[in-house]
């Protein structure tokens, strides 16, 4: 497995005025995340203030990271889309 650094950004539906948690179908993005994390897909994820999201993930490829994310709430709604998906090569530390 391989693992991979994901940049995500707001989607023409997100409003920058409105926190996080009371954004469209939070519970139901919450929930996919970390459904996600249970299934120890994302290692780590969090918001980029203003920015989007970084997600930390171990997957088999990009296109796998790519099509599970796209089964994301948000990303229906356009709340959320995938910006990069890059391959990290961890040097220092590792990731649980």
């Amino acid at each position: 497995m391989t693992i991979y650094a994901v940049l995500r950004r707001p989607g023409p539906a997100f409003d920058p005025r409105r926190p996080i948690d009371e954004q469209e179908a939070w519970p139901a993005h919450a929930a996919f995340m970390t459904g996600l994390a249970a299934e120890g897909l994302v290692l780590m994820a969090g918001p980029l203030m203003g920015e989007g999201a970084l997600l930390i993930v171990r997957a088999g490829t990009e296109e796998e990271v790519a099509a599970r994310l796209a089964d994301d709430p948000w990303a229906a709604l356009d709340l959320l889309g995938v910006d990069r998906i890059l391959r990290w090569d961890v040097r220092i530390g590792a990731p649980a």
